[in-house]
């Protein structure tokens, strides 16, 4: 019998963490400048009894404006490099239909 309440105790426990780590995990989702600000409340919360756990979910899942500009500006290397990498595909390809373009028109005039 006790051990089952020991069982129970545990996840409870653990269970009360996962639900406190939710924002923090939303906010490294969504990569949010803030996410440890977020995490370091998110144990304020756990220890205030979740009082404002609703408020860091909010927050969690708010990114200002201003910084998304920032983190769309800032990107990773890879992704800079595959847009370069279409770009340059998409310009040929509308070199190659411009000078199809042209033939047609020189045909017909």
């Amino acid at each position: 019998m006790m051990a089952l309440w020991i069982i129970v105790i545990i996840i409870l426990v653990y269970g009360i963490i996962a639900i406190h780590d939710i924002p923090a995990s939303i906010a490294r989702k969504r990569n949010h400048p803030h996410v440890e600000a977020i995490e370091t409340a998110g144990w304020v919360s756990l220890f205030m009894l979740h009082v404002i756990w609703p408020i860091l979910w909010i927050w969690a899942s708010y990114i200002p404006p201003a910084e998304k500009g920032e983190r769309c500006a800032e990107g990773n290397e890879e992704d800079h490099e595959l847009l370069l990498q279409t770009i340059d595909e998409l310009k040929a390809t509308v070199d190659t239909l411009q000078k199809r373009l042209d033939a047609i028109e020189s045909k017909g005039v």
